[in-house]
């Protein structure tokens, strides 16, 4: 097996997989070089997982967006000595020239095809977990989920793992409060370098990127209605904002929607919003946020985003109901329904994660630090696992500081430290006015 993928592997050499088409391989090496020319964390961290080994022994299985930035992040591991097992956590994000560059020049075990359906989908999960990993990495907690449902089999054997988004810490934390989460899951989502880069630029930038690709339209003054206000949010509202449209945020947290008010942003319920939009884009982690009631308000030619985790946000069903033609696919990653009085709806990504269905995700310069942060995690999960209670653990302070100054340096700009006086004053409390 060759780390640097530079040499296929034998045919009677590759690991176990289930991909669309091994001929895609060097395709998709050229593009996972190119990702990594623009993630000098990871390949910093790689580096010294080669000289270091800290994974030696230890199988993994990921359940990830097959991505280029991934394949990145499944070389770091590869390279400290694990053995890796990937299968994909949306049907619609798997670049299959990424997931055969895996196989047959990385020599990592990949279960992933772009559009495979549900069943297919649980497949790949279980031959991931046939593997019987000892941590496992996650990307919405279906894996997780799988573990302590259908997979208690292997249950016994993983000592712990990370989940990457929102919406699987959100899942976690439920399993946590009802006593069900039978091992430690590191929240790797909730890193301020995750949270305020991959969130807000990475999200902000890659979801306008989707809906450019997959429609061409002009955001500038039309009206963006996002729905849901977090880092995500803030992003797309943000991006949104300086392609001149005009931006309307629904809420239902009466902080974040103050927030967004005082951000400059009109803060309206779906119900008016609804009314008003031209461009609806989701990214809340709940279900039904847009449902019919609100579609039957629509202006023609509404386009439909979802850029949350999972296909729940936008009520696909329930838009499929009011429709008497469609959907009719007009442009790629683009369906259009007509509605009983002519008007038309646009559902971009059939309502999956949409900056990944239809475009190419997060920028490799933003998935460098939260695959960074990743990497660090699980190095320090190999060392604390057996110590940690089942439940959901924050990311050690220090890996995310120690991954923000890695980019700092390599961003090529400087920062104060303090003195020693200074960091006497801030640890003294005998300091007065």
């Amino acid at each position: 097996m060759t780390i640097a993928g530079s040499v296929p592997l034998p045919q009677n050499a590759l690991p176990k997989h289930d991909v669309a088409d091994l001929s895609l391989a060097e395709q998709g090496r050229a593009r996972i070089e190119w990702a990594d020319r623009a993630m000098p964390v990871l390949r910093q961290v790689r580096a010294r997982f080669a000289r270091e080994r800290p994974f030696a022994g230890s199988r993994i299985a990921a359940c990830m967006h097959v991505t280029t930035e991934t394949a990145n992040l499944m070389r770091a591991l590869v390279a400290g000595g694990a053995e890796v097992v990937l299968c994909a956590s949306n049907p619609l994000s798997t670049q299959d020239d990424t997931a055969a560059a895996l196989v047959a020049e990385y020599g990592v075990s990949t279960f992933a095809r772009n559009g495979i359906d549900r069943d297919g989908y649980y497949a790949h999960i279980d031959a991931a977990l046939d593997t019987a990993p000892h941590y496992v990495f996650d990307d919405g907690c279906d894996l997780v989920n799988t573990l302590h449902t259908a997979r208690t089999d292997v249950l016994a054997g993983v000592l712990a793992g990370c989940e990457e988004t929102t919406t699987g810490v959100i899942r976690l934390r439920r399993m946590a409060a009802e006593d069900a989460l039978r091992f430690p899951v590191v929240a790797v989502n909730d890193t301020d370098t995750k949270h305020m880069f991959d969130n807000r630029y990475g999200t902000g930038q890659s979801t306008l990127d989707a809906i450019f690709r997959a429609t061409n339209t002009l955001l500038a003054g039309k009206t963006v209605v996002v729905a849901g206000y977090g880092y995500c949010g803030r992003g797309v509202a943000s991006r949104s904002k300086g392609m001149g449209a005009n931006v309307v945020v629904t809420e239902i947290d009466p902080t974040k929607a103050l927030d967004a008010a005082m951000d400059g942003f009109r803060v309206l319920p779906m119900a008016k919003a609804a009314a008003v939009g031209d461009v609806f884009i989701t990214v809340t982690g709940n279900r039904d946020v847009i449902r019919p009631e609100h579609i039957e308000l629509m202006r023609d030619g509404a386009i439909l985003a979802n850029s949350g985790h999972f296909d729940v946000e936008i009520d696909v069903l329930g838009l499929a109901a009011l429709a008497v033609e469609g959907p009719r696919r007009v442009r790629p990653s683009t369906d259009e329904y007509v509605l009983a009085d002519g008007r038309r709806v646009l559902l971009l990504a059939e309502g999956r994660l949409v900056n990944l269905g239809a475009a190419e995700g997060h920028p490799a310069a933003v998935m460098d630090m939260s695959f960074a942060d990743q990497a660090l995690t699980a190095e320090w999960l190999v060392q604390t696992a057996r110590s940690l209670e089942p439940g959901v653990h924050e990311v050690p302070a220090e890996i995310d500081k120690q991954v923000a100054g890695l980019k700092i340096e390599t961003m090529g700009l400087e920062i104060d430290t303090l003195t020693s006086t200074q960091q006497d004053y801030l640890n003294s409390w005998r300091h007065g006015s």
